[in-house]
């Protein structure tokens, strides 16, 4: 039976199927045009030459060079290198000026903003935003809302050391207690305290809230590092309270969990990667995105 399907021949076309059939319509085995099957062959032939002159198999710890040892990888470390050589010579003038200097020299101010916002865009952007606004658990760096504060310095020391980086005794480190999850607090305190804590930012309180537990225990546990009135306190990374303005949100279910279970964002210590020069712009480029003090 299939032998005799294969052998069918088209009346129509004068060509011979290939013995498959669905619901009556029979394929035709039509052969390749003679010029894709000789374009076929001559890539084939191609790709053995190709192996020979070009780096394309690989070893165990490297690959095959090719017999003209070329490789795009070194054309990116020599266009790298001839950036870096040219970034250099541009910002010279950056290594020995201070960054009041930087800032108050529109040549030296010009450069470092070039290079600051090339060096945010690859290593900062990717949390903060391409414009430096910021999400939840990220800072925005448009406003003048700042942990550990928003001069040139403070930035500049903040991005060198990073903050919470492990082995680093410079980084910037701030450690809120887990009221919750520690047994400091109940459940209905946590609910006071944030509560309290909206109130302090001119929002909303939650009704069921008990104000002056609220209060309280905001004295109690909160005004050591937040102040009696919820200022803040950049000395020790802690965040004010009345502005509105929150890392991780002012809802109630966004305290809640930040009273709960504390919050412990990390920051790359930039100092570690980054050459001084580009540390000095980042930090430039940074402080003039808006919230800079």
């Amino acid at each position: 039976m299939d032998s005799k399907h294969i052998q069918d021949v088209d009346a129509v076309t004068g060509i011979s199927t290939t013995g498959h059939e669905w619901d009556g319509i029979k394929e035709l085995n039509t052969p390749l045009p003679r010029w894709w099957l000789s374009l076929f062959y001559v890539t084939i032939v191609w790709s053995f030459g190709y192996w020979i002159v070009y780096p394309a198999w690989p070893l165990v710890s490297d690959a095959t060079r090719g017999v003209i040892g070329y490789a795009s990888r070194l054309t990116i470390k020599e266009d790298l290198a001839a950036l870096t050589k040219q970034r250099a010579a541009q910002a010279s003038g950056l290594t020995d000026a201070t960054l009041e200097q930087i800032k108050s020299d529109p040549a030296m101010f010009r450069i470092a903003m070039a290079q600051g916002k090339a060096a945010f865009g690859d290593n900062c952007a990717a949390c903060h935003g391409v414009g430096g606004g910021g999400a939840k658990g990220y800072p925005n760096l448009n406003d003048d809302d700042w942990l550990w504060g928003g001069s040139l310095d403070a930035i500049h020391t903040t991005l060198e050391n990073g903050i919470r980086v492990a082995g680093n005794n410079d980084t910037r480190i701030s450690q809120m207690p887990a009221f919750g999850r520690d047994g400091v607090l109940k459940r209905d305190e946590i609910t006071a305290v944030a509560s309290h804590v909206r109130g302090l930012a001119g929002l909303s309180q939650e009704p069921k809230a008990d104000k002056a537990l609220g209060a309280k225990l905001f004295q109690e546990n909160c005004a050591a590092c937040h102040g009696d009135g919820g200022k803040g306190n950049k000395e020790l990374g802690a965040p004010n309270l009345t502005d509105a303005i929150s890392l991780y949100g002012m809802d109630m279910a966004s305290l809640t969990e930040t009273i709960a279970n504390s919050r412990n964002g990390v920051m790359p210590a930039w100092g570690q990667r980054l050459d001084p020069v580009t540390i000095k712009a980042l930090t430039v480029y940074v402080h003039s995105l808006g919230g800079g003090q």
